[in-house]
């Protein structure tokens, strides 16, 4: 499939930068007018995920990922619903364990490879409701995640899911974990590393034979955190060895519905690695659309409730 030619043409006037694009969005966007109701599902391996749904009545259902310490609440998803809502689907956003507002029981988290919660999330909503038609939405860290999971399941995904989109993704997760190494990147690592110690620094009260807070006080970047918790926890060897084992793009050639990937040029959180041009070029079901702008999870429209992703997701998983 031919590389995309994107629609995507600027942000407004007064973010002028990958970064004011993801940062502003980020801390300042409100969507109002969504009501969940929340589910809690148990996992095979005796732990519990929260879904918040948000019903129309509908025969499709759209299934929402979101991204690193995000939530049902953060204003992508909810954007996401508002939109999908109006336009006749049910929406379905899981949060991952330790996301939501309630800590899990098992000494795990989360992390970009845990796929295998997703398809908890997947089957337990086609068992419970008749849905004629299911589409995976994947917002960075919850769009690797789907990736992950659309080329593990492969010729055997559920019939019902017949498309996916994601956006911001880190496709190749060594190549974004690298970018939080930047200079120009120390915010986004002091807020996403922040939030990650305070939801361990919780776990070891839970598990304190298993993690120790005093490592965890001297913890100052991603490798370490990722090599003496995110591994240790999840059975990899270290950072670099946990990073390579679950980057989605181990799985995505094997990926076998119609997978729209929207990764800004511009992004601060992506490197090379993570647009996946000759995959697409030789892979009909990949469609890669790479906008010049849009940052991180931005993609801003002046005057315009939803973001020019938002909209272009409606369209492909619509059409």
């Amino acid at each position: 499939m031919p590389i995309i030619s994107s629609s995507y043409r600027r942000p407004p006037f007064y973010l002028f930068n990958g970064h004011l694009e993801t940062i502003v969005p980020s801390i300042w966007r409100k969507v109002e007018g969504v009501n969940y109701s929340r589910e809690k599902i148990n996992t095979p391996d005796g732990d519990f995920l929260n879904l918040d749904w948000s019903k129309v009545g509908s025969s499709k259902l759209l299934i929402i990922s979101h991204g690193l310490e995000g939530d049902s609440n953060r204003h992508y998803a909810k954007a996401l619903v508002k939109l999908f809502n109006q336009n006749n689907w049910d929406v379905l956003v899981w949060n991952n364990r330790t996301c939501g507002g309630e800590m899990n029981l098992k000494p795990i988290l989360y992390h970009h490879g845990a796929s295998y919660d997703l398809d908890t999330v997947v089957q337990h909503s086609l068992k419970i409701e008749r849905y004629k038609e299911v589409a995976l939405a994947g917002i960075s860290m919850g769009g690797a995640q789907t990736l992950k999971y659309l080329g593990e399941k492969g010729d055997s995904l559920p019939l019902q899911i017949k498309k996916a989109a994601v956006y911001s993704t880190p496709c190749n997760l060594p190549s974004s974990a690298e970018t939080l190494k930047f200079k120009s990147n120390k915010f986004y690592k002091n807020r996403f590393l922040g939030k990650l110690k305070q939801k361990m620094s919780l776990k070891a009260d839970q598990f304190p034979d298993l993690i120790k807070k005093e490592l965890l006080e001297r913890v100052s970047t991603f490798d370490e955190f990722d090599t003496l918790f995110t591994a240790k926890l999840h059975g990899f060897k270290d950072a670099q060895d946990f990073y390579q084992s679950v980057s989605a793009d181990n799985w995505m050639p094997q990926i076998t519905i119609p997978t729209l990937i929207i990764n800004a040029l511009n992004d601060p959180l992506l490197g090379k690695a993570c647009y996946p041009l000759k995959l697409a070029e030789s892979k009909s079901e990949i469609l890669l659309e790479m906008p010049k702008r849009g940052g991180h999870t931005g993609f801003i429209l002046n005057n315009q409730e939803f973001t020019w992703a938002e909209m272009r997701f409606l369209e492909f998983l619509n059409s």
